[in-house]
């Protein structure tokens, strides 16, 4: 696969490609990679690449001439242009998956207020958001979509270890621990340590379970509603259902104390 970054910025996403699990892919064959600098393509002697708003307003925006070529010259319209903003799609796990498929992606890096709507209209094929939040830098969203993609590339990661991730089934990963066995005082969980695979398996679904139910409920929601969850987890979630609901809805009342029958005068 190949990602192809458009982007004022180009050292900031090249550090990226060149460290840790991605610079193996690259290094194997896996990943390719073009980095395009936008400037390349200004057309005057400063490599001006913004300017002022039609209709006043603050901040500046990049210009169509020098975006325009940029994309033109890696072949845009014939392959998907994803540009990253704000206002996009909210970007998710199942996205990533869908975009893992593609041949080639490429990704236009906004700077100050955006790009000029007419870039959009004519090049871009998705926008999306990473979060709802604004950043400054294009280039940081860009690697976030880019490093969530390739992951799922077969031959990047051990298939096994995309199994029980987070948003995997539905639900999200379960806690883990390694060496020490006992650290300040906290000691990994029993069952851990047993060798017993099927309770070790069923304390995990648990887990996720539990650490889904308190940290994204709405996951839990969607994935019954999606069919998404093993009929053992469908009965783990009534039985903690059932325990959470007599722990809130039924809770102790304090006995009131009995009025004191001669109670001291002031």
């Amino acid at each position: 696969m190949k990602f192809t970054v458009l982007t004022l910025f180009p050292d900031i996403v090249r550090a990226y490609f060149e460290n840790s699990i991605m610079a193996r892919a690259v290094k194997k064959d896996i990943i390719a990679y073009d980095l395009v600098n936008i400037r390349d393509f200004a057309h005057d002697k400063h490599q001006t690449c913004d300017d002022g708003t039609y209709g006043g307003g603050a901040g500046q925006l990049m210009l169509c001439e020098p975006l325009g070529e940029a994309l033109d010259s890696v072949g845009a319209k014939r392959k998907t242009v994803i540009y990253l903003t704000p206002s996009g799609k909210q970007f998710t796990q199942a996205k990533a998956k869908e975009l893992s498929c593609k041949d080639e992606l490429i990704f236009i890096c906004g700077r100050y207020e955006g790009i000029d709507q007419r870039i959009i209209d004519t090049y871009v094929d998705e926008e999306i958001s990473i979060g709802d939040y604004v950043m400054s830098s294009g280039e940081v969203a860009a690697t976030v979509v880019i490093d969530t993609v390739y992951r799922l590339i077969d031959g990047v990661i051990n298939s096994e270890s995309l199994e029980e991730e987070s948003y995997c089934g539905g639900l999200l990963e379960y806690p883990q621990y390694t060496r020490p066995p006992v650290y300040k005082g906290l000691e990994v969980p029993e069952v851990l340590l047993s060798g017993n695979h099927e309770e070790i398996r069923k304390w995990r679904l648990r887990k996720r379970i539990l650490k889904t139910f308190r940290n994204r409920p709405d996951m839990i929601v969607s994935a019954r509603l999606n069919g998404q969850l093993s009929e053992e987890a469908e009965k783990m979630i009534e039985e903690i259902t059932e325990q959470t609901s007599v722990k809130y809805n039924k809770p102790k009342r304090r006995k009131k104390k009995p009025a004191n029958p001669n109670p001291k005068e002031d």
